[in-house]
C-alpha cells in the first residue's frame, strides 16, 4: 500500500499540472496571428463607463480596448477602442438602440491574418461585424456562409 502511494505521489509530481495544460490550449483575451507576426489582446482601462442598457443602465467597471502587438517592431497600438467603436457600431447596427462596446463581441481572426469577425456574444445584436486590421475599417459582415478560422477570443 505504501508503495502504491509513493508511486502515485511521484507520478503526480512528475506530470505537469492540469491547469498548465489548459493554459497552453486557451488564451482568454489574447489571439496570436497564424503567421506569428502579431498578437491581438485586450487591455483594460482604468476609468469606468456608464452605459444605457436594454433593461437598466449599468456601469462597465473595467472596459477593454483591443490592441495589436507587432512582434517585429515590438510595439503595441490600440486597434478597436472606446473612442470610436460605439459610435461607428451604432451607425452599422441600425436595428439596435443601445450602445455596444468592444468587449460585447467574440473576435474571430480569419486565416488571411487581416480580417476580424465580431460576433455578438453578450447583447441581442442581430448583425455580425467585420474589421479590416490593415485599413482599420469596421463594417457589417453579411456573409452567412462558413467562416475560415481557428483562432477566437472573447474579453
Amino acid at each position: 500500500m505504501k508503495l502504491l502511494i509513493l508511486f502515485l505521489f511521484f507520478v503526480l509530481l512528475i506530470n505537469p499540472s492540469f491547469s498548465e495544460n489548459i493554459d497552453n490550449i486557451f488564451f482568454i483575451g489574447k489571439m496570436e496571428s497564424y503567421n506569428k507576426n502579431f498578437t491581438l489582446y485586450f487591455k483594460t482601462r482604468e476609468k469606468a463607463i456608464l452605459a444605457r442598457g436594454e433593461n437598466y443602465n449599468y456601469i462597465t467597471d473595467y472596459p477593454q480596448d483591443l490592441y495589436i502587438y507587432n512582434h517585429k517592431t515590438k510595439t503595441d497600438l490600440p486597434l478597436i477602442s472606446y473612442e470610436w467603436f460605439p459610435s461607428k457600431a451604432k451607425r452599422i447596427l441600425t436595428n439596435y438602440d443601445f450602445p455596444v462596446f468592444p468587449e460585447d463581441f467574440a473576435y474571430y481572426l480569419l486565416k488571411d491574418n487581416n480580417t476580424l469577425i465580431l460576433v455578438s456574444a453578450i447583447k441581442k445584436v442581430n448583425k455580425n461585424l467585420q474589421f479590416d486590421i490593415s485599413k482599420k475599417n469596421l463594417q457589417a459582415y453579411n456573409n452567412k456562409g462558413k467562416l475560415d478560422f481557428i483562432i477566437s477570443s472573447i474579453a
